[in-house]
């Protein structure tokens, strides 16, 4: 070997190994998902109580030290995952826009349908659940699912039947305390029984919203 070799081999071993760096914003970004994901899961198999962090942070290869530096303690964490949660699920008020037509019926039907779809979707009903679960723990995150997942609905629909009451057709005397009762009518009672486990096929419900829709509009129908 040269002279000029063996010195380039010598600095060669000298020099530390390539270092893989800092992850990205978007690499970090994707990580916390990951862990938020998780943790919902967690909470909802095992309870809040019996959940635990090192178990959360396990199972996704996460340190220790980065888990503890973006939550202090295990009441951060589930709140984080939970508002994450109802983020990702929280319909936009443009989807209901989107659904309206002229014809009052036609249009409560559709959203009868697209609510439905959206509390039995796999993130609703991991929502309700561990809602129903721990609201006696976190009042606050119940408070958040019926303030961002249902009260912007209830008052597209209180706008809605007060626009169709001026035209005679309809008596709406408290338009919200009816968008409350059509929400409950149309939207709780199909999914109560599938949030509790019942099997409830789509046939069964589309019947369940059909019956239920004429209930309402013959309740408010001008007489």
């Amino acid at each position: 070997m040269s002279k000029k070799s063996f010195t380039a081999a010598k600095e060669s071993r000298r020099r530390p190994p390539p270092s893989s760096g800092r992850p990205t914003r978007s690499q970090s970004e994707q990580r916390h998902n990951q862990l938020l994901a998780r943790a919902l899961d967690e909470f909802l198999e095992h309870g809040y109580e019996l959940a635990t962090i090192d178990a959360i942070r396990t199972s996704i290869s996460m340190t220790k030290r980065t888990v503890y530096s973006l939550y202090e303690d295990k009441k951060m964490l589930f709140r984080a995952a939970v508002k994450r949660a109802i983020d990702e699920w929280t319909m936009p008020v443009d989807t209901l826009r989107a659904l309206e037509t002229d014809d009052l019926e036609a249009t409560l039907t559709a959203i009868a349908r697209v609510r439905v779809d959206y509390s039995i979707s796999p993130i609703g009903l991991k929502l309700q659940r561990i809602i129903n679960a721990e609201s006696y723990r976190f009042p606050d995150m119940s408070r958040l699912m019926y303030e961002q997942g249902a009260v912007p609905t209830i008052r597209f629909l209180s706008d809605l039947l007060e626009r169709h009451a001026k035209h005679g057709k309809f008596v709406v005397d408290d338009p919200e305390v009816l968008a409350q009762s059509f929400m409950s009518l149309l939207v709780g009672g199909p999914t109560r029984g599938i949030v509790l486990g019942r099997t409830i096929d789509m046939q069964d419900i589309e019947k369940r919203i059909r019956i239920n829709i004429k209930l309402f509009l013959n309740g408010i129908r001008s007489r």
